[in-house]
């Protein structure tokens, strides 16, 4: 019987490269038309995008806004978060 070989990968990496997502939170802080503005301007969203991820949020309490690995979105969730609005990774 041949052993299985398993390649080690480095935590580390693993985190940096795996499929993670940006969290919006509703809050009743913000308004609507900041929450979009600052959507387009982080995660680069169209107009419609940002408005869609602002009511899923609204109606719903927490919509993903955006995917990728977190080299790409700790620095949009850092920003968001530094204007107020709640997010967080997952």
């Amino acid at each position: 019987m041949k052993k299985q070989q398993t390649k080690s990968i480095d935590s580390t990496d693993q985190l940096l490269t795996s499929r993670n997502e940006l969290i919006l939170f509703n809050d009743d802080v913000n308004s609507f038309d900041f929450v979009i503005e600052s959507l387009v301007e982080v995660c680069d969203h169209d107009v419609a995008q940002a408005e869609q991820c602002a009511l899923i949020a609204h109606f719903k309490g927490k919509c993903g806004i955006k995917s990728g690995t977190l080299s790409e979105l700790t620095p949009m969730n850092n920003e968001l978060n530094n204007r107020g609005i709640s997010t967080v990774l997952a």
